[in-house]
This record gives structure tokens, sequence and C-alpha cells, in this order.
């Protein structure tokens, strides 16, 4: 199996940087995710920007085929009591996957890092302890303008990219028979 490194090269037409190296998945079989239960649980705070999150992650479940009387929406107050409400749905056993939005935006104090990081940590965590794929769609960036930056219309939409990511760990835990 060749190592594939995630390298931040210059996009042809921008000074940006782009990632390369990523394989991406097989496309869905034909009525592989039909059954598929999903929980999307989205955040309060920065509503326009955790909407487009979310319409990335509908987009993408329909594309994968996911029956959208298969999918349940919640919301939490914020990111930082995402991992609770995460918990609490993957314990239930509703779900296949469960994937969270949401948007925490640098400001003056360092409110941020305790967010972000109590929120990536406590997801993390309720993932391994319930062993239910998460899509980890929480951006944290620095400028309201980074978070609309990462909302557009593509498929690199990061709700798109975070419900794509939960399919695919599902289609991985449904071939190891978990």
């Amino acid at each position: 199996m060749i190592e594939r490194k995630s390298t931040h090269l210059p996009n042809k037409t921008s000074k940006t940087p782009v990632k390369t190296g990523y394989a991406a998945p097989a496309k869905p079989g034909k009525g592989e995710f039909k059954k598929a239960r999903v929980a999307l649980l989205v955040t309060r705070w920065n509503v326009e920007v955790v909407d487009a999150l979310l319409n990335g992650a509908r987009r993408c479940l329909s594309d994968w085929g996911v029956s959208d009387k298969h999918v349940e929406e919640f919301r939490a107050p914020g990111a930082f009591e995402l991992p609770l409400a995460a918990s609490a749905l993957m314990k239930s056993g509703r779900y296949d996957a469960v994937v969270t939005l949401g948007a925490v935006i640098r400001g003056d104090t360092p409110h941020f890092e305790f967010v972000a990081g109590e929120c990536s940590r406590g997801l993390r965590e309720a993932s391994q302890i319930y062993g239910v794929p998460l899509g980890f769609g929480v951006l944290t960036v620095n400028t309201p303008q980074q978070a609309t930056e990462r909302t557009g219309p593509g498929r690199d939409n990061k709700g798109y990219e975070a419900a794509a990511a939960a399919l695919e760990m599902v289609r991985l835990m449904w071939a190891i028979n978990v």
C-alpha cells in the first residue's frame, strides 16, 4: 500500500494553497445508503454560515442516496454543547452516523481556544465511546470571511465534506461488520 501524504501546493490559477494527495472514496453504489440513519446536529451561532454548512450536508446525503425520511436534524446552543448532544444521539442507537456542524470564529479573547478544543475533543471521545461514525463539520476559523469561503455551493463545502466523511465511515463500519 502506498502511503499518500497531504501536501500544500499552489493552485495554478491562484496563489492559494490547495490540499493534494487525497484519494477520494468509491462512489456510493445504487441503494448503498438508502437505509442509513443520519443525525444532523447543528449549532445556533453564526447562523448564515451554519445554514450553508447544513445545506452542503443535506446535498451530500442526497447525492449519496440517503433517504430523507432517515435524516433528522437537531439544534444545540453552541459548539461547546455539541459533545453532550452528540453523545446522547449516539447512545440512543438510532443513528448510523452523526454529522456535527458549527462555526467557531476567533475573537479578541481566549474563548475560541477553549470552545474549539473542547468541542473537537469531546466529539472524538463520543465517537470512540459509542462506536458511531462522526462527521466533523465544525469550522474553526480566524475571520467570518474564512468561514464563508468554506461554505460555498460545491462539494468543497465543509458541511458536504463532513457528511461524506461520516458516510465513508459508515461504509467502513458496515464492511467490518461492527
